[in-house]
């Protein structure tokens, strides 16, 4: 069995994306997950401190781009990332 820390796995994933992000096409990776108790979707960006959520995965689409545009327009030195990524997350339970 193998327990890994949630924070490091994104910090080594940022890492790696930062890596392999050089030249003009940068871009920006949300981790996306399901509400399960309130209904709708939450995303957080890996290596940034962006976080937003929609009640539908159109409205969380709209809600990524915005703050995005936001949080690149407030002086965050670099460029506005031309690329956004969603990395659904979705955890399953299995009975042994």
């Amino acid at each position: 069995m193998r327990i890994t820390d949630r924070a490091g796995e994104e910090a080594e994933l940022a890492k790696e994306h930062e890596a392999v992000s050089l030249g003009p096409m940068r871009e920006i990776i949300f981790e996306v997950r399901e509400d399960e108790t309130d209904g709708g979707f939450t995303a957080s960006a890996l290596g940034h401190d962006i976080f937003t959520e929609g009640d539908t995965l159109a409205e969380l689409r709209a809600n990524v781009r915005e703050a995005v545009q936001c949080h690149f327009g407030d002086g965050i030195p670099g460029p506005l990332p031309q690329v956004i990524r969603l990395h659904f997350v979705r955890d399953e339970v299995l009975a042994t």
